[in-house]
């Protein structure tokens, strides 16, 4: 695993709720689309095509980043140091700046050197 890969945890949270949003609003806009015709029963069902296939389209898009989350947040809960663990959540799951990371974990703990263990950890495993 490396660093920029770990990065991506932070950017695919983000895309994920993104992608999320844009499903709810094609979906919105697709129930919204359709013919009403007053005195006709009617389905509850998506009856705009487009909307139909834009909404399937952006929830194929949310599955790729599902799937790419979860192999990464896989690979932290491996990590077998506990401290680089730790570094790992705080900095790419939480998406904290590595001051921040550094003051959650305590210890006297510089951010160079929590930066620095994380690298020698990835580079070693």
């Amino acid at each position: 695993m490396t660093n920029k890969e770990l990065s991506n945890l932070y950017h695919l949270k983000k895309e994920i709720e993104m992608q999320r949003k844009r499903l709810y609003e094609l979906e919105t806009i697709a129930k919204s689309c359709s013919v009403r015709i007053t005195g006709m029963p009617h389905g509850t069902e998506i009856s705009d095509k487009v909307g139909k296939y834009a909404s399937q389209i952006a929830d194929l898009n949310l599955k790729k980043c599902f799937f790419e989350l979860g192999r990464l947040t896989e690979y932290v809960q491996s990590v077998d140091d506990p401290l680089a663990r730790q570094i790992i959540t705080y900095r790419y799951i939480h998406g904290f700046s590595w001051q921040k990371t550094a003051y959650s974990i305590g210890g006297n703990n510089s951010p160079y050197n929590l930066k620095m263990r994380l690298y020698r950890y990835l580079k070693n495993h």
